[in-house]
């Protein structure tokens, strides 16, 4: 059965209409289409890129405003855990007139694709990025086989 686009039309239309109308409706939130990019990010969690170097998996993590105090990172076997949160930074005694750089916390968990070797992970947090080192387990390492 064809749909007319006319049809089709008119429905984007009424979604058009009806998103403009949340959008005066919270206009201190950016509009209904989202709140501000860092509470995104704290709701999702942190961006991450996993690279495979053969002998290791590198991990980038994009955490700014947060300290290595406020990280915890588990490793057990090819699971990996990034947890941890941003505390206020409001001066004691003061109160706030606007506050968009609140408390938030994050939870990520990956299965990485092979077994790493727990007593050999590095973590580096410099400027907002944390690097993860994660050395592959000797069982999970590629292997060259030599030709008879």
């Amino acid at each position: 059965m064809w749909t007319k686009w006319s049809d089709i039309d008119r429905m984007f239309n009424a979604m058009d209409l009806l998103q403009n109308r949340m959008n005066r409706l919270f206009p201190d939130y950016g509009g209904f289409r989202g709140f501000p990019a860092a509470w995104d990010a704290f709701q999702t969690g942190p961006s991450t890129n996993l690279y495979d170097a053969g002998d290791h998996l590198e991990m980038k993590v994009e955490l700014p405003c947060i300290t290595k105090d406020d990280l915890n990172i588990k490793v057990q076997g090819n699971y990996l855990e990034i947890s941890g949160s941003r505390r206020s930074d409001a001066p004691k005694g003061y109160s706030a007139h606007r506050v968009e750089r609140g408390t938030a916390s994050f939870s990520r968990s990956f299965t990485l694709p092979s077994e790493v070797d727990t007593d050999k992970v590095d973590a580096k947090l410099a400027n907002g990025l944390l690097t993860l080192t994660l050395p592959k387990s000797e069982a999970a390492k590629p292997k060259q086989i030599p030709i008879n």
